[in-house]
């Protein structure tokens, strides 16, 4: 709750946000979301009732236009995993700065995901294994295939957590480039953002764990 209410006034605190509503568990999560139709959730993993992984899946479900932003500890990696897969935008630790948690709030509710380098490719890399005990997905590889070359390395470059301006100065090109690239990769592979086609990169094999 302490936790919960500082978030509260660390947000409400910056010019450009305003915190709409709290929830005591997924539960009222899910039906806040649906009352009060905001941009972007907090979301916690362990909650009452119906944990934050639920309740996630649930929010995306409804077609709700919420964005979802995680808040975990590295102790909660697995379902952090599954988390992003049942569509949240990106996560943030709980010991983030309030600069940090702000910024979070702003890049997802701009559309981007919040894909940072130091802790989701660690995340993403570790329980991506879950994902492929059983194999790379046949469909998933197949639509690899329909990306350009270029288009491939920009997905694995992403995958590994590079920023657009990273990205650019890997493949000596203009950021705009990327960009235009970052936006074909996912149109083409039906993807919402950066961290679904982070997910996607490894569970079709295209990168691997530690590769």
């Amino acid at each position: 709750m302490m936790v919960r209410e500082g978030f509260s006034v660390l947000l409400n605190a910056q010019p450009d946000i305003e915190v709409v509503g709290e929830a005591v568990d997924g539960r009222e999560a899910v039906a806040k979301v649906a009352e009060l139709a905001p941009d972007v959730v907090l979301m916690d993993v362990r909650m009452p009732r119906l944990n934050g992984l639920e309740a996630t899946r649930e929010i995306r479900a409804s077609g709700a236009p919420a964005r979802v932003l995680i808040l975990t500890t590295y102790d909660l990696d697995e379902y952090v995993y599954q988390a992003l897969r049942a569509g949240a935008s990106g996560f943030l630790l709980k010991d983030a700065s309030a600069r940090q948690l702000a910024d979070g709030v702003r890049t997802v509710a701009g559309g981007d995901a919040l894909l940072a380098p130091t802790v989701t490719r660690r995340l993403i890399e570790e329980f991506s294994r879950l994902a492929s005990a059983g194999g790379r997905s046949a469909p998933l590889v197949e639509r690899v295939g329909d990306l350009t070359e270029r288009e491939t390395q920009v997905l694995a470059l992403v995958a590994r957590g590079l920023s657009n301006s990273e990205i650019a100065d890997r493949l000596v090109v203009a950021e705009s480039t990327v960009k235009t690239h970052v936006s074909r990769v996912l149109v083409k592979l039906g993807l919402r953002d950066r961290t679904q086609a982070a997910v996607f990169a490894y569970e079709s094999g295209l990168v691997t764990p530690g590769g």
